[in-house]
């Protein structure tokens, strides 16, 4: 697969994936096709050598992997790509109707570090998960995406606020709530319950009885698109991160190795991971405990391994360049970034930077270095959080990209293809 062909199928995923939910459903689907089984954390597991195999929580968060068809992996370990799924964006509240001058909206509450002004005068649409009761009374799940533009927020006229150029701070209680339509009757309310029951059934679900709640995030519907005057970026809504999610999906569906190989994705790393299913949470240390259940060779294996946590890094913004230090600016489509910090925010250290230094050199891959400014306080990513919770050696890398938590993020065409080919390299390396 060339670059042109892989950033292809990138924007076709990102455009399939507005939530979470959705993002995992396109990644299990991917992986059940190319013949890894998946398992249920309530069932009784039976893995054996060579096997593949998945497993998803909360509909939300992933893991896939392969066991090593010769040897045990207490003498090889994994080798492990991580990414997140979920992104910064707008979630409906439970009682969302709002009705203001005619106008009907919806409430919403603001999910993770979301960048706010490009939320404004964008084509919305809603998507997510759905719980309700069936025609029998057993509780079920559906996804549902209306697909269409269906609500805007839009931004007050500059003659009602001269200063808006200047500065604008945005109230997340009042400015925010997209508007969906009009009404001219008093009593003409929306049944946002009934509406998610019709859509549902028009996404082929028969039973519906009663929706008793629901997980449904806004989302810019706006394709993801190339852009540049030859094609050098992408552009679209949740690069951050389902971006890596794809990559990693890529490198492990192409890697053809005797090696253990895994991909774990968590939800709830954009407002600090700690859930059953986050990467503070116990998905990857229990899927560990169950596929090696003797604590001594677990405790060899995990010393074998190691975490390549992928999450996109801050490229240098050609207008606002003071915000990085000099000697440490990532340029995009001039090679994966290694993320660093002294303050353990990021898990990178010298031995697992080498490592992936040596990777890159035999794909023939460049490779930047990321150090937050000293008078700046630095993000992070599962990489520690990780490393804290199952001991595994960790590097933190990522895409470098602009307008990070925006509704509409860019990125470089080259670096996505490029850390693809070095994650094909680590999932089939011998020794890490």
């Amino acid at each position: 697969m060339d670059q042109h062909q892989f950033n292809q199928k990138l924007i076709d995923f990102l455009a399939s994936s507005p939530t979470p939910f959705h993002a995992v459903d396109q990644m299990a689907v991917r992986l059940s096709d190319a013949g890894f089984e998946r398992l249920h954390e309530a069932d009784a597991w039976q893995v054996v050598p060579g096997g593949r195999y998945l497993i998803t929580r909360n509909d939300s968060s992933i893991i896939a992997w392969t066991m090593p068809t010769r040897g045990v992996l207490a003498e090889s370990g994994f080798r492990m790509v991580g990414a997140h799924t979920d992104s910064p964006c707008l979630k409906v509240k439970p009682q969302p109707e709002l009705y203001r001058h005619g106008y009907v909206q919806l409430g919403v509450e603001v999910y993770g570090g979301v960048l706010l002004n490009p939320w404004f005068d964008r084509d919305l649409s809603i998507a997510g998960r759905v719980s309700y009761l069936n025609q029998g009374g057993d509780i079920r799940h559906g996804l549902i995406d209306f697909c269409q533009a269906v609500a805007i927020i839009p931004s007050l006229a500059i003659h009602l606020d001269r200063d808006a150029n200047k500065s604008r701070s945005i109230n997340a209680q009042t400015y925010l709530p997209p508007i969906l339509g009009q009404t001219d009757k008093k009593d003409d309310k929306l049944d946002f319950k009934a509406l998610l029951s019709q859509r549902l059934e028009a996404n082929g679900v028969a039973d519906v009885g009663q929706v008793l709640d629901y997980e449904l995030f806004f989302y810019a519907t706006q394709r993801p698109s190339l852009i540049g005057l030859a094609n050098e970026f992408i552009a679209s809504a949740r690069l951050d991160n389902l971006l890596s999610c794809f990559i990693g999906l890529q490198a492990l569906l192409e890697t053809d190795t005797d090696q253990g190989t895994l991909l774990v994705c968590n939800d709830h790393e954009e407002v600090g991971s700690t859930s059953a299913s986050g990467a503070s949470g116990p998905m990857l240390k229990q899927m560990l405990e169950r596929v090696l259940p003797d604590s001594e060779e677990r405790g060899r294996a995990i010393s074998r391994s190691m975490l390549i946590s992928t999450d996109n890094a801050h490229g240098v913004h050609p207008n606002f360049s003071d915000r990085h230090d000099d000697n440490h600016g990532p340029l995009l489509n001039r090679g994966v970034v290694i993320k660093l910090n002294a303050n353990q925010r990021y898990a990178s250290n010298s031995e697992t930077s080498a490592i992936f230094r040596k990777l890159a050199a035999d794909a023939d891959a460049p490779v930047q270095s990321f150090v937050v400014r000293s008078d700046m306080a630095c993000g992070s990513t599962i990489g520690p959080l990780t490393a804290a919770e199952i001991g595994v050696r960790t590097l933190d890398v990522g895409v470098p990209q602009w307008a990070m938590h925006s509704s509409r993020e860019v990125a470089g065409t080259a670096d996505a293809f490029n850390l693809g080919r070095i994650l094909r390299r680590f999932f089939g390396a011998e020794q890490v």
